[in-house]
């Protein structure tokens, strides 16, 4: 009796791993040199920056149409499925060291460093040495050369963004069972809705930032506190960027009528992404606005 092996397709070597380091690399150096650029005539990091983030959206375009047109040859075996979801699975938990980072450094600024030259802890000296006048609060709304700024409350601009990932969640766990029931108009339905709430969290964001930068004098070099919000929120509107790309592509291919309601895991991993997004930015809007 012979055994049947199942077939398991390797792929043939891609240009974009490279091209999507590349992309990295751009947005690295150039969101580095924009920063050492605030305050001088040179724009060039901000160019640098826009160039990383155009080869990137080129790289996720091209690398889902090759994914894509392998899924759609039936070219991936039920063992290939489960590489793809250890692979999510693993980028997901990545994300999550990623966020964990910044959130860690933001409580180490609020909970040790703020309240140590602020003579807590028995730091009194060090407190007299480094900034005598220094009064530990936070948030932190004075710099060490005098400048004032604003603390961005939680009402407002953040709390509609807040309701509006939310409700994005919830929407797309309907597109998620329409799918699953066969559905496919509801699935459509949903799925757009789902898109134009993460593209509507995405232009209140803008106005959060036009009105801290023009209105309350909130920036990058706003100390620590104007480092960690802009760090923090941004990173997290760059990772909704890429969560609306993905929703994209995935409705594009609901209405070349991709996905069954037995094999629709890149809807699935969508999904994923966007409830850890959508986790994320609770978690952030409780650290950062609220508390």
């Amino acid at each position: 009796m012979t055994t049947k092996h199942e077939h398991y397709y390797v792929p043939a070597q891609s240009a974009w791993p490279i091209i999507g380091a590349i992309g990295l690399f751009l947005i690295a150096f150039g969101a580095g040199t924009y920063i050492q650029q605030l305050n001088s005539e040179q724009s060039s990091g901000g160019y640098i920056l826009t160039a990383g983030i155009a080869v990137i959206v080129y790289m996720i375009f091209g690398w889902f149409r090759t994914v894509i047109d392998e899924s759609m040859a039936g070219l991936y075996s039920k063992q290939m499925d489960r590489s793809f979801r250890q692979g999510m699975s693993w980028f997901i938990f990545s994300e999550v060291m990623f966020f964990a980072a910044f959130f860690g450094a933001l409580l180490y600024a609020r909970m040790i460093a703020v309240p140590w030259l602020g003579g807590a802890s028995n730091n009194a000296m060090t407190h007299e040495v480094l900034w005598p006048t220094f009064e530990a609060m936070w948030p932190l709304v004075t710099t060490p050369d005098g400048t004032k700024t604003q603390a961005m409350g939680w009402t407002g601009l953040p709390l509609y963004n807040t309701i509006i990932l939310l409700t994005s969640s919830v929407t797309l766990h309907f597109a998620h069972v329409s799918l699953e029931k066969g559905k496919r108009t509801a699935l459509t339905l949903w799925l757009g809705l789902t898109i134009l709430l993460g593209l509507a969290f995405l232009l209140l964001q803008v106005e959060e930032y036009a009105h801290a930068y023009q209105e309350m004098g909130l920036t990058l070099s706003s100390g620590v506190y104007g480092n960690t919000f802009f760090l923090l929120t941004g990173f997290h509107g760059m990772h909704v960027t890429l969560g609306t790309i993905f929703l994209l592509v995935l409705f594009c291919r609901v209405l070349k009528g991709h996905f069954t309601p037995d094999k629709h895991f890149a809807f699935q991993a969508g999904s994923w992404y966007w409830h850890f997004v959508d986790v994320v930015w609770l978690c952030l809007f409780i650290f950062v606005y609220v508390l």
